[in-house]
């Protein structure tokens, strides 16, 4: 149990699992590019005790390896799993009363504690400008929270145990922001603070939001995790912890006796600002928009207080280490939500939310002599209208039969896919709808389209294991590489427009068809560096399924629609980059020449890091 981000700290330091840097780091790039060679190395968390700027010490890394993650939550991870648990599956408890006693009492004991209604004694006002203002990337649009812990109250019905505690990123400085006054609120509206502004707007009144940063680890875990009905963040929080989550009102808003710093405010109706850009976790910059504006009201800090900081980009980074914490506490809850599904793996390396693959039943057609995918269509689409998980492009879905399947073994799930799929018959698109709003693959801002892989049933072809000779010395498409078994990239010409793209396409297309048949390597990539997005699976994931728009981007040999019914013999997928596309995260070369010192010579981390 720690009663705060400084007896974490202290533990993890003695431990062994944190390094402390003395020398004075700037907070316009140099700690994120210190981070991220830290975190890529499996590196401590990083201490910087000398922020130029500003009197506070930031810490980053906490979460940067599962075993650091599991020693933070050491004395209350499976009381916890417990829990929720049985919020999943009720009937556990009523079926074994006395072995879940202890449960009971956990999540008793984790009820939100109200204290007097001032602000605590530890605490002090201060100024947004005060704080370590890290800009992560170098065309980041200013000084971004990267751990907020975002607090709202539903305006029908007020009180903590109504409230949504979300990470939803917070710009500091930079753009039109008036700086100490005002800062900028990223979310989309479907999100739990979306759904209070909505609320608020409808009544014609601000929403009081308040920004808790640090505290125990507990409550930044929390404030992303995917609960069940009628499970309060800020209860997950005290359960984490062993240690209810004490908050007061001060001047109507609710302040975190346990945060290391809060910021509170309104958001007024309809008043927004340009917020961006940010390099985000699909490893590109997410652009300028609109997004809400937050008039600043107070900032607080406690004594001692420490600022806790990630910074995201191409995946893997430190938010997989959230993830994978995530899908231990509440990896059953998906198959309680969703009848029929076994298995949801929200892939890393495409960035998590472009990509799903999955594993379900199928039971509607146990008499028919040719299985075909027909329940897994029912639980793709419960899959696509499920929290984040509605925000994914692509999902992969295979019936659960006589085989081991893992979908985190993501070249044996993919082949296993593509040995049995009909590719006439099992591939359906959702078009003109929504999907992530970092995503710039698609046609506008939180607009694209989906499309579902389903696949049970017998084996149907065996996947070439080499580039198939009809594949090579194709006019205008080079460089054929095998990604993995029944997957070829080729190098194509430079993406000008979508109108040039179809001739493109139809011309690769009808030259494939030509040749004959290609039946052993059904998905063929187009791409702007094949060697690149041949040199391993990480590449190939994060390439294909965050450039593509499947709608737009998809193709097909001898392709054909019948009532509706879009199908092929082979997939086509052009994942060459777009005009539209946001560019990819490039550190700043000068940068990361001023950060060596840290890690060569006599520097503190030369001898830290365990890669």
């Amino acid at each position: 149990m720690y009663r705060n981000l400084e007896e974490c700290i202290i533990d993890l330091e003695k431990h062994g699992h944190l390094i402390r840097i003395k020398e004075e780091v700037d907070p316009h790039l140099e700690m994120a590019a210190i981070h991220l060679k830290v975190y890529e190395a499996g590196g401590p968390a990083i201490l910087f005790e000398n922020v130029k700027g500003s009197d506070y010490p930031a810490v980053s890394n906490l979460f940067g390896t599962m075993e650091r993650s599991k020693f933070i939550f050491k004395d209350t991870w499976e009381k916890t799993q417990s829990v929720i648990g049985l919020r999943n599956d009720p009937m556990k408890a009523l079926k074994s009363p006395f072995k879940h006693v202890s449960s009971g009492l956990t999540g008793l004991k984790a009820l939100p504690s109200k204290k007097s209604d001032k602000l605590p004694s530890h605490m002090e006002e201060i100024k947004i400008s005060d704080l370590p203002l890290i800009k992560h990337w170098p065309d980041d649009g200013g000084a971004f929270v990267t751990l907020p812990q975002v607090y709202s109250e539903d305006p029908d019905k007020p009180g903590i145990m109504n409230a949504n505690l979300g990470m939803y990123r917070v710009q500091l400085t930079g753009n039109d922001y008036e700086v100490d006054k005002e800062v900028g609120l990223h979310y989309q509206i479907h999100r739990g603070i979306g759904v209070h502004q909505h609320k608020a707007v409808k009544k014609g009144e601000p929403l009081k939001v308040s920004i808790f940063v640090g505290g125990p680890p507990s409550h930044t875990l929390a404030a992303v995790m995917p609960l069940p009905e009628g499970l309060t963040e800020m209860t997950v929080a005290g359960m984490l912890n062993n240690r209810r989550f004490q908050y007061s009102y001060v001047d109507g808003y609710c302040i975190s006796h346990d945060a290391d710093f809060v910021i509170t405010g309104e958001i007024h109706p309809n008043e927004t600002k340009p917020e961006g850009p940010f390099g985000d976790h699909l490893g590109y910059y997410s652009l300028v928009h609109d997004f809400p504006l937050m008039r600043v009201h107070k900032v607080y800090a406690r004594k001692n207080a420490i600022w806790p900081f990630t910074v995201v980009g191409r995946p893997p980074q430190e938010d997989t280490s959230f993830g994978d914490l995530i899908h231990e506490l509440t990896g059953g809850a998906i198959k309680q939500e969703i009848p029929g599904v076994k298995e949801v793996h929200a892939v890393d390396a495409a960035g998590v939310h472009p990509l799903l693959f999955a594993i379900g039943s199928e039971r509607y057609t146990p008499f028919q002599k040719v299985k075909q995918p027909a329940e897994l269509l029912t639980i793709a689409n419960r899959i696509l209208g499920t929290g984040q998980l509605s925000l994914a492009k692509y999902l992969f879905i295979a019936a659960e039969e006589d085989v081991e399947l893992d979908t985190h073994k993501e070249a044996e799930f993919l082949a296993y896919i593509f040995e049995r799929m009909d590719f006439r018959r099992d591939i359906h698109f959702q078009t003109n709808t929504t999907i992530d709003t970092l995503d710039y693959s698609g046609t506008g801002l939180n607009t694209g389209s989906k499309v579902i892989f389903a696949a049970c049933g017998d084996k149907k072809r065996e996947l070439c294991t080499d580039v198939p000779g009809e594949l090579k010395a194709l006019d205008n498409f080079g460089q054929a590489k095998l990604v993995m078994p029944g997957v070829v990239a080729l190098n194509g010409p430079k993406f000008t427009s979508y109108e040039v793209a179809q001739e493109e396409m139809n011309t690769l297309s009808n030259a494939i068809e030509a040749k004959g048949e290609v039946t052993n390597c059904p998905i063929i990539i187009v791409a702007d560096d094949s060697e690149f997005l041949s040199a391993n699976m990480s590449n190939f994931l994060w390439a294909t399924f965050t450039r593509s728009n499947p709608s737009h981007d998809i193709y097909g040999v001898n392709s054909f629609y019948d009532n509706k019914h879009w199908g092929c013999d082979n997939v086509i997928i052009d994942v060459r980059l777009k005009p539209h596309h946001a560019p990819p995260l490039i550190p700043d070369q000068d940068v990361e020449k001023n950060i060596e010192k840290f890690f060569t010579g006599e520097g503190i981390l030369k001898d830290k890091l365990n890669k």
